[in-house]
């Protein structure tokens, strides 16, 4: 893991969270969103997560305090690779000029991500369109060890619930000791709701995000809910865990740590803000000198 940040010592991982979704906001704030008092003139850490449902450009001072961000829906990555590299670099580049108009400052750099199992030049593929966006990018990390760079696990498990994969890591020591990443996750969700409903994938997509509308989803949903469950415990399986983490923006739907919980027989719960924790990882890990 990357030195303990001085904001993670002084703030809860709840309090720390919603400092975060304070300033990391949706396309449609940040556009208008009021730029800072004054530029930030100490170094910057800056994460990208190219998600397989969302676009998450996150920035923190030098001691990890967040600071802006913006997150959008995107379809240009699946299953972990970059399936529309032209939209994704659009999309990035967007974005980076909005970010950058709210803290005066232009962003030159910046960590990302990937999968469990990804191979290598589809890791590089996530690096080329951060370049291609404007920033430098030297600093790739699994997103396991990148969320474990937030939740600061000793022991226990972090599952990672995506767009379109399920990812797990077992941690000991601190350490990432065992991944594994298989198909299914929130895209998944969207494909049952509009399926029982009636509706597009898009329509599905924004029901599924609305608090009020999950307890009627959630019979709807709760046998994709299982089937991250089996996957989840045939990972864990071999391994002494006895607490599990869930992160990613699908886990943010109503029963979904209890469904877990009850399928593995394991401690499960959902930190606040889960969409963020990865992206906020990444940034803690970018480590270059501006």
């Amino acid at each position: 893991m990357t030195q303990l940040p001085r904001i993670l010592t002084a703030l809860t991982l709840e309090d720390y969270l919603d400092q975060a979704g304070a300033v990391i906001l949706h396309r449609s704030q940040s556009e208008t969103a009021p730029s800072l008092p004054e530029p930030p003139q100490d170094k910057l850490r800056v994460g990208v997560d190219l998600g397989t449902a969302y676009l998450v450009l996150v920035v923190l001072d030098e001691d990890g305090v967040p600071i802006a961000g913006e997150w959008q829906f995107a379809q240009v990555v699946r299953d972990g690779l970059v399936v529309d590299y032209i939209g994704a670099t659009d999309l990035l580049k967007a974005m980076k000029e909005r970010v950058e108009r709210r803290i005066g400052r232009e962003l030159t750099h910046a960590a990302s991500g990937y999968p469990p199992g990804v191979p290598l030049a589809e890791v590089r593929a996530t690096a080329n369109v951060i370049q291609a966006a404007g920033m430098d990018s030297q600093e790739l990390i699994d997103e396991p060890s990148a969320a474990n760079n937030i939740l600061r696990i000793h022991n226990g498990a972090i599952v990672d619930v995506g767009g379109g994969t399920t990812g797990v890591a077992v941690i000991k020591d601190g350490q990432v000791i065992y991944t594994a990443d298989e198909a299914t996750g929130g895209t998944h969700f969207s494909l049952v709701i509009a399926g029982s409903l009636g509706i597009s994938f898009e329509e599905a997509e924004e029901l599924k995000i609305k608090t009020t509308e999950q307890d009627r989803l959630y019979p709807v949903v709760r046998p994709v809910m299982e089937k991250v469950g089996n996957i989840v415990s045939r990972h864990i399986r071999p391994y002494p865990v006895d607490n599990i983490t869930l992160v990613g923006g699908t886990t943010a739907f109503k029963g979904m740590a209890n469904v877990i919980q009850e399928y593995t027989g394991i401690r499960t719960s959902v930190p606040s803000k889960p969409v963020f924790i990865t992206p906020l990882g990444m940034a803690m890990q970018d480590m270059a000198d501006n």
